[in-house]
């Protein structure tokens, strides 16, 4: 018998999370100096934290540390329960260096339990898409080598792309030059990100003009062959509401009223990187 985990930076909504069962590792950030976790949308002021980075507030985000880690592990060790962890990228986050420390730490103390990761080499709901079929194949029985080859299937599946509304947050965070940042931001250019098959992040196109977002991404997955049939589509907006809303709405024009859309605001940890006014688009690619 095993427990699946997850962590905030999946951003599954929180009811998802309820439903399906899951232990969930919160995530922290700081903002106007005070500390928060964040809890996957369940009391969180989305507004109020865009609004302050609007108004030139920095937050920042941070790893966990190792006895976090233990604190999260080993109640569920001590009911006699193994761990299977799905986990966002590892080359996104310095965090996971404590969770293997704590890991050997903790195989110390259970040896006879298991504890077992899976990298889902994405972010935000790049891995919550993850994460979601991952926990219904766990209700349904799945053993713990089971699940990992299906995720080891279903993760090269997974398309993340997004663009955001001023590239300062990327350019904070190092993930485009300075010189990039400003050539973008003089000529309204908008880097198409995406995530690599190494679980970085990279600029894979650039787009000019906002008007020109929402064609962009219909064209990706058609280029790509998005499966709306038996697989979701993953929609985030930060903080821009009638963005998402538009697209959502061409989603449904161009796939039909059937498509199932998931729908729902970036949260503080990964809008503490994109910023305000980011669209994010997740979908099953089979191309």
């Amino acid at each position: 018998m095993y427990q699946l985990f997850c962590d905030t930076n999946c951003e599954l909504w929180h009811t998802e999370a309820e439903k399906y069962g899951l232990r969930v590792i919160r995530m922290p950030y700081v903002l106007d100096g005070e500390e928060h976790e964040y809890d996957l949308g369940a009391h969180t002021d989305f507004k109020h934290f865009f609004d302050r980075m609007r108004e030139g507030a920095v937050p920042v985000t941070s790893a966990i540390n190792e006895q976090n880690y233990i604190d999260y592990f080993e109640p569920v060790l001590k009911e006699g329960k193994d761990i299977f962890y799905v986990t966002f990228s590892h080359k996104l986050s310095a965090t996971f260096a404590s969770m293997e420390r704590a890991v050997e730490a903790l195989k110390q103390s259970y040896p006879d339990r298991t504890i077992r990761w899976f990298d889902t080499r994405s972010i935000s709901l790049g891995a919550g898409f993850q994460v979601r079929l991952a926990a219904e194949k766990w209700q349904a029985g799945a053993t713990m080598d089971e699940l990992e080859a299906y995720l080891t299937d279903l993760r090269a599946h997974v398309a993340v792309y997004f663009v955001v509304d001023d590239l300062k947050y990327l350019k904070r965070g190092g993930r485009i030059s300075t010189v990039t940042a400003a050539v973008g931001t003089l000529l309204g250019i908008k880097p198409l990100i995406s995530v690599l098959e190494d679980g970085s992040l990279a600029s894979v196109g650039k787009i000019k003009g906002a008007k020109k977002v929402q064609a962009e991404f219909l064209r990706l997955m058609h280029e790509r062959g998005a499966n709306t049939k038996d697989y979701p589509v993953e929609v985030l907006q930060a903080d821009c509401p009638e963005t998402g809303d538009a697209f959502v709405a061409a989603l449904k024009a161009e796939f039909g009223e059937n498509i199932t859309v998931h729908y729902q605001p970036v949260g503080p940890v990964i809008g503490t990187h994109c910023g305000p006014g980011t669209l994010g688009l997740i979908f099953y690619a089979e191309n």
